[in-house]
């Protein structure tokens, strides 16, 4: 594969992840919102779940903060840790609940794009986690795309 291959082929995942999380980050947004606008539907899915409806603008807020860091692409991996543990909830809600298969694995497929998406556009993750080198290379070559300050520096000692 020569170079201009290997840069065609590296945009194409980046656009693919960066799709991917469009797609999953408007979902998301989309979803935060209507626990805030309360229409009937979610009024009705909240009532099976066994949530009161109180509650629903704390977990749209929480939902609305934790996307808005997983777009931001400093904080990206932040905010995917976020949203995993949020899903995760959602799962369990849903099993707790007795929810058909469909219901409870959803959020897990929306975790999947959450987590595909990043791993797909940011090179840092995938450096992190698919490499065969020694974890020591892992972490030097992870921490090389932010400019070394004092203030880093102080950080990684």
């Amino acid at each position: 594969m020569n170079s201009t291959q290997a840069e065609s082929s590296s945009k194409k995942v980046i656009w693919t992840g960066r799709v991917l999380t469009v797609l999953s980050s408007l979902f998301l947004l989309l979803d935060g919102v209507m626990k805030i606008v309360k229409p009937v539907q979610v009024l009705e899915a909240t009532a099976r779940l066994g949530y009161p409806v109180s509650t629903l603008t704390g977990i749209g807020i929480a939902l609305i903060a934790c996307t808005l860091i997983y777009v931001v692409p400093r904080t990206s991996i932040l905010g995917a840790i976020l949203l995993t543990g949020y899903l995760g909830g959602a799962v369990a809600s849903n099993v707790r609940a007795g929810s058909g298969w469909f219901e409870t694995i959803f959020p897990a497929l929306i975790a999947a794009l959450v987590w595909g998406g990043l791993w797909l556009r940011d090179r840092r993750l995938r450096n992190l986690l698919w490499t065969n080198r020694p974890l020591s290379s892992q972490t030097t070559n992870v921490l090389k795309p932010y400019k070394e300050t004092d203030q880093c520096k102080s950080i990684l000692i």
